[in-house]
């Protein structure tokens, strides 16, 4: 036996024990009986219901809720289980268009039995610890900390030496492959039946893409660029990297090097079928400061990191508190709404170095509010 059988068979051994290893561990939640029983069904449908009981469709689904949930339940065990389409609609977020297709309170639990007890337990264990979005315990915050934390690594090695590769994908969840997304679900799962109801789910969006408004499609699109997130971490061997979804950077001293890994990234992107946004796309010097996740980030010498609130943000707040003037002297509004969403604002413009920008703001929502109040009440 040559040298290069030895290892290959080496690497079958490891790889057997592997699959056992996962077999022993996960298999619960490759079992379609499992994931659907009555009682993962029920509590799939306590959690849809929160912060939206106040909406008559669910209402009138918790009124009989037990029956409902009896006959999804069934429907899913017979294989009859159908889709009652979304409710389509178009917001204007921020100035962006986006195409919302919402499910209704039955699909969204049998989606949320299917996340909580097989997808997100089973792709979870696949990605980086620094995707950051969707998954328990991360999100916004968590990406930023991260975000903060490779800065702070870097500094010590490198000091305010280096570059910062940003990268974002142009409409990402439009463009998601279905061909990726069920060759990932395959290689995970082996129970037909799981296989199919969730391709049933990804297909009911089309032939390519998957919609804003469920959270199938927010876990599924996390994982469509896995293999992206494993490149630059094991084989471009970037520890500062991280990604938020559709938002990604890699912090390196070279920009040289970064260069180099643009262009892988921009071939697992093909072979992926995602669409890198090259206008968005950029290498930075980290001295010069950059703006990820709409945080306007400087390295300062000593180590410091100073985070800079979005301006566009502040201007959005001030112009709400002058219109939430004349809604409630027209008594459209209480004086608890604009208190809760001026506290709001406040508790997410602390995550900054934002003090002055409080205070003027503070001084704004006073002037508006508070002085104009004592002035009637005097």
């Amino acid at each position: 036996m040559t040298s290069v059988e030895r290892r290959e068979v080496r690497y079958q051994r490891r790889k057997d024990r592997r699959a056992s290893r996962k077999a022993a561990k996960f298999a619960v939640y490759d079992n379609y009986n499992w994931v659907f029983s009555y009682a993962h069904l029920y509590s799939a449908y306590q959690m849809s219901r929160r912060n939206v009981a106040w909406k008559a469709s669910v209402q009138k689904y918790i009124v009989q809720a037990p029956l409902n949930v009896w006959q999804t339940y069934e429907a899913l065990q017979k294989g009859k289980y159908k889709s009652s389409g979304f409710y389509e609609f178009d917001i204007f977020e921020r100035g962006k268009h986006r195409h919302i297709r919402s499910v209704t309170i039955n699909e969204r639990i049998v989606q949320r039995c299917l996340c909580e007890y097989a997808l997100v337990p089973m792709l979870e264990r696949t990605h980086i610890y620094d995707n950051g979005a969707c998954m328990k315990n991360k999100g916004y915050s968590f990406t930023i900390n991260r975000l903060c934390s490779h800065l702070k690594k870097h500094y010590r090695k490198y000091g305010t030496e280096g570059y910062v590769l940003l990268f974002d994908f142009s409409k990402f969840f439009d463009r998601v492959s279905h061909k990726v997304i069920k060759a990932t679900l395959r290689r995970e799962f082996t129970d037909e039946r799981l296989i199919r109801i969730t391709e049933y789910f990804i297909d009911a969006f089309g032939d390519v893409g998957l919609g804003l408004g469920s959270q199938i499609s927010q876990v599924l699109a996390l994982s469509s660029a896995n293999k992206l997130d494993h490149y630059i971490k094991e084989v471009c061997n970037i520890k500062g990297y991280g990604r938020y979804m559709d938002d990604g950077y890699l912090i390196h001293p070279s920009k040289e090097y970064l260069q180099k890994c643009l262009e892988g990234i921009r071939r697992i992107c093909k072979e992926l079928e995602i669409t890198l946004n090259e206008k968005k796309t950029q290498i930075v010097k980290l001295s010069r400061g950059f703006t990820f996740l709409k945080v306007r980030f400087f390295l300062l010498p000593g180590g410091r990191i100073v985070r800079k609130i979005y301006h566009r943000s502040v201007t959005r707040m001030r112009r709400k508190l002058k219109a939430y003037q004349r809604f409630v002297s027209a008594g459209k509004m209480t004086m608890d709404d604009v208190y809760q969403s001026w506290q709001s604002w406040k508790a997410y413009a602390s995550n900054f170095n934002a003090w002055h920008t409080i205070q003027s703001m503070a001084a704004l929502y006073n002037k508006l509010f508070i002085d104009d109040w004592l002035c009637r009440a005097g």
